[in-house]
């Protein structure tokens, strides 16, 4: 498998992946975490006519390399406003963010638009597959535009279906499409993924499929992993929960006593 940390450098516009020099390796440098992302004092407003919405009120936080995260909290919270903005998907209202050493919110949108293709993989609620290609071609759709994708092969064979390349989605269960969807995240290798409630379509044993897919991919590529989510059994498999409430960080505490997917249960 080719690796763009192994490259002395992979330049993507403003955007660059830093070479491994031995003595760093990626998420860590001098034996120091470092941050994927960083919001500071983010506020996110919508005006709806007469009527303004405070969705995150100075939300500051930092997003770890290598974490798996869950952003935990009820419907209303501001969760997926905030997963949103850290993915280059909305603007704050007012505050800044940053992807690595580059501010978002001062970033052009050819930038942000070259962020989202490269180095950040998005998997959603609903798996907005297109229904008349194959499970192979659905993943190509991302591997014939990035820089340094893997095998669209190789990307389902890590969510558990090498074996259901050429099965369209109608000949697939709702699980089986959703690690459609997360193959297609990752197959363009990022360096964080975004989830936004990716079972809350699902019934237990499905979902519990797809979190042990998210685990894998988390373990096997090294991937900053988020996953938001308002269901509170989730957060057992995190290395780390933020909870949210109100537009507002809450709580944000290491997960000591971490539970594997299959495990989790609600």
């Amino acid at each position: 498998m080719a690796d763009r940390d192994a490259c002395p450098a992979a330049v993507l516009g403003i955007f660059t992946v830093v070479a491994d020099t031995g003595s760093t390796r990626r998420g860590r440098v001098n034996g120091r975490s470092i941050a994927v992302f960083r919001a500071q004092d983010v506020v996110k407003t919508y005006t709806m006519g007469e009527v303004e919405v405070h969705a995150l009120r100075g939300v500051s936080l930092e997003l770890l390399e290598r974490q798996f995260v869950v952003l935990l909290g009820p419907s209303g919270s501001g969760k997926s406003t905030l997963l949103n903005i850290l993915g280059a998907l909305d603007t704050p209202t007012s505050g800044r963010v940053w992807f690595r050493e580059h501010e978002l919110t001062a970033a052009s949108e050819h930038d942000l638009t070259e962020l989202r293709r490269e180095h950040i993989g998005f998997v959603f609620q609903f798996y907005n597959l297109i229904p008349s290609l194959t499970a192979l071609e659905n993943v190509r759709l991302v591997t014939d535009i990035a820089q340094d994708p893997m095998d669209g092969r190789e990307a389902l064979g890590l969510v558990g279906l090498g074996a259901r390349l050429h099965h369209f989605p109608s000949q697939m269960s709702g699980g089986e499409q959703q690690r459609v969807a997360i193959a297609r995240a990752i197959a363009k290798r990022p360096d964080v993924l975004l989830c936004d409630e990716p079972t809350g379509a699902l019934d237990v044993e499905t979902g519990r499929v797809v979190l042990e897919a998210l685990a894998r991919i988390h373990e096997e590529l090294g991937t900053a992993t988020v996953v938001i989510t308002h269901n509170a059994a989730i957060s057992r498999m995190a290395s780390r929960v933020v909870r949210l409430a109100d537009g507002r960080v809450v709580a944000d505490e290491i997960n000591t006593e971490r539970v594997s997917a299959t495990r989790v249960e609600w």
